[in-house]
């Protein structure tokens, strides 16, 4: 019984620490996914393994597009190890705050909320993994600096295990 209660006390501290978009409502610059993702963005990211070593770099070329309440991002990723990839982004503005988004190697939807100056955006995505691919939860947390720089930091998880961790750069062209 005392391992049970030990067990919940820490999931529950651990749970009750985590952020909350929520906590970013008066945070300025204000983050409109609408105004900052139009036109030409330069990313550089890399992707860490569970230990934190890194395994990947990549830069990204991004063009976003607006229409009313629905946008694209044509994203070209060039990988360290010579890989190219693409991904195209739809994305449908579905309130004040909130956003929701397709790519041909999501699975599903996702779903996102912006406040003030952050946005949290989660989904699946399926990764190339050995000669295969996996799915894992893509946990996006977006933090625009100023109008043109943007900082992304992702939790993967597999399973309910963080797997990884992606850190992006953006500016604006």
């Amino acid at each position: 019984m005392r391992a049970f209660i030990l067990v919940t006390s820490i999931v529950l501290f651990l749970t009750g620490c985590s952020a909350k978009i929520e906590d970013y409502q008066a945070d300025t610059p204000k983050l409109h996914l609408d105004e900052y993702f139009v036109g030409d963005i330069v990313a550089y990211g890399m992707v860490q393994d569970r230990s934190g070593k890194v395994t990947q770099r990549f830069r990204a070329d991004i063009v976003g597009t607006w229409e009313g309440n629905q946008g694209e991002l044509d994203e070209v990723f060039y990988w360290d190890d010579g890989r190219e990839q693409t991904r195209v982004w739809r994305i449908t503005k579905t309130g004040a705050n909130s956003y929701e988004g397709t790519a041909g190697d999501v699975v599903g939807v996702a779903k996102g909320t912006t406040a003030g100056n952050a946005l949290h955006w989660v989904y699946q995505l399926e990764v190339p993994f050995r000669d295969d691919t996996i799915s894992v939860t893509l946990d996006d947390w977006m933090y625009l600096l100023d109008e043109d720089r943007l900082v992304n930091r992702t939790e993967m998880r597999k399973f309910g295990f963080r797997v990884g961790e992606i850190t992006i750069y953006m500016e604006k062209k």
